[in-house]
C-alpha cells in the first residue's frame, strides 16, 4: 500500500509515539509510507524507520491555508491509497483538501477524550476545531479512535457509529524494558539518595495534565512518608512553570521536587522512578506514558482518565479526578505494594503490557484496517 501519514509535529507526546511507530512498521512490512508534519519535524524523525518525512512548515495558527494547499499537492503528487490523519488539524485539513485526491481513502484518528477548550488561551479556536471534526466526519472513510473513552466522546459529538473502530495504542516493549541501571545515573543527578522512593509525573506542562492536583498530593504523602521524592519530567510554556514552581514553592515541596524539563531519553526516566502518576483531569485517550512505564516495570497510580483502568488491570491504583487527597492516598498504597511485593509488581506490569498493549499489534490491527479499506488481502 502507499500511505501518507499526516500529524501537527514530531514533537516529543504520546501520539507522536504511535505516529512514529506506526510509519516505522508499516515501511517495515514493505509498504510505502510517506510521514508528512504540518509544522516542524521534532526529535522522534529519528524513530520513523524506513518512512520519508516531508515538512509543510505551517507558520503559526493562521498558515493553515498555505499549509492544506500544500497538504493538497502532496496528496496529488504521492498519490497515496490511504491519507491516515493524526489530531484534529491535520484531520480538518485532510477532509477539507480530500478533492486533490478523491481515490485516496481518508482515516481520520481521534487520539484525546472530553478535551476542555475552555481550559486554553485559544479556547475558541480549540472549540471550532472540534465543531469541524464532527461536521467533516463524513467525509472519511474511517475513524480510528486509541480508546474505548475516546469512542464514546467521538460517538457523543456525533462522529458516525458504523465508521468508528477502537485501536488501542502499541508500546515497544524492547524499547521500554526493565533496567535498574540506566536509570541510575539519572537518580544521582536529581540528588535521589538509595532509600528515597522517587515518584515521577511523565507529562507535558499543559492544563489537562492537572500538575496542580499532583503538587497537592505531593505535598500531602511528603508529610507522611518523608522518603518520599518527586520529579516533574515534561516541557512546556515558561509562564505556566513558574505557576506551578511557585506553587509547588508554597506547599512546602522545593527541596523534594525536581523539575526535569522535556527530555527524549524516557527508558532511562522511567528507569529511574520507583513509581509513577498520572493526574490528568480530562483530554485523555490511551495513556502511552502508563504503558510505557509499566513496560519498563514500574508501577502506576492514575486517576480515571481515558482509559487509564484498562491499561493498568489490577497492577497498580486508580483514583478519581481532582482529588489530591485520592491520589496521595494511592501513591501511598502503590509504594507499600512496591514494599511487600517487589520485583513480582513489576513483573506484573510489564507482562500486562507485553500481552496486550504491544506495538507489533496495533501495527498488525491497523495495517488490517488500512488494507480493508484499499480492498486488499493481508496474509
Amino acid at each position: 500500500m502507499r500511505i501518507l501519514l499526516s500529524i501537527p509535529s514530531l514533537m516529543p507526546g504520546g501520539a507522536e509515539r504511535q505516529f512514529a511507530e506506526l510509519a516505522a512498521g508499516l515501511s517495515e512490512r514493505g509498504h510505502e509510507v510517506l510521514a508528512a508534519t504540518l509544522g516542524q519535524a521534532g526529535p522522534l524523525e529519528a524513530a520513523l524507520g524506513k518512512a520519508e518525512l516531508v515538512t509543510l512548515n505551517k507558520q503559526g495558527r493562521w498558515d493553515n491555508l498555505r499549509v492544506a494547499l500544500r497538504l493538497a499537492g502532496l496528496l496529488r503528487s504521492f498519490r497515496p491509497q490511504v491519507h491516515y490523519a493524526f489530531l484534529s488539524t491535520p484531520c480538518v485539513l485532510g477532509a477539507l483538501v480530500r478533492p486533490a485526491a478523491p481515490a485516496a481513502r481518508l482515516v481520520m484518528g481521534m487520539r484525546a477524550t472530553n478535551v476542555d477548550p475552555g481550559a486554553y488561551a485559544h479556547g475558541r479556536a480549540g472549540s471550532w476545531l472540534q465543531s469541524m471534526e464532527v461536521r467533516l466526519s463524513f467525509l472519511a472513510d474511517l475513524v480510528i479512535v486509541n480508546s474505548h473513552a475516546g469512542l464514546r466522546d467521538c460517538l457523543a459529538r456525533g462522529f458516525p457509529e458504523t465508521r468508528a473502530v477502537v485501536v488501542p495504542n502499541g508500546i515497544d516493549t524492547a524499547r521500554c524494558r526493565p533496567d535498574r541501571a540506566l536509570g541510575a545515573a539519572l537518580r544521582q543527578g536529581w540528588g535521589i539518595g538509595p532509600g528515597e522512593a522517587l515518584i515521577g509525573l511523565v507529562a507535558r506542562l499543559d492544563p489537562m495534565k492537572d500538575h496542580p492536583n499532583f503538587l497537592r498530593a505531593a505535598a500531602l504523602l511528603a508529610a507522611r512518608r518523608p522518603e518520599a521524592r518527586f520529579v516533574c519530567v515534561g516541557g512546556g510554556p515558561e509562564s505556566y512553570l513558574a505557576e506551578l514552581r511557585d506553587q509547588a514553592a508554597g506547599l512546602g515541596l522545593a527541596k523534594r521536587l525536581v523539575w526535569a524539563g522535556m527530555r527524549t531519553d524516557m527508558p532511562e526516566v522511567y528507569n529511574a522512578l520507583d513509581a509513577l502518576c498520572l493526574s490528568s483531569a480530562f483530554g485523555e485517550g490511551f495513556p502511552n506514558v502508563l504503558g510505557e512505564a509499566m513496560a519498563c516495570g514500574v508501577p502506576c497510580c492514575a486517576t480515571d482518565a481515558g482509559d487509564a483502568a484498562l491499561v493498568l488491570g489490577d497492577t497498580g491504583r486508580l483514583v478519581p479526578k481532582g482529588e489530591p487527597e485520592a491520589l496521595a492516598a494511592g501513591l501511598e498504597d502503590l509504594l507499600e505494594r512496591l514494599k511487600r511485593e517487589d520485583e513480582g509488581l513489576g513483573r506484573a506490569c510489564r507482562e500486562r503490557i507485553v500481552v496486550n498493549f504491544g506495538v507489533q499489534r496495533m501495527v498488525d490491527d491497523t495495517e488490517a484496517l488500512l488494507a480493508g479499506l484499499c480492498g486488499k488481502v493481508q496474509p
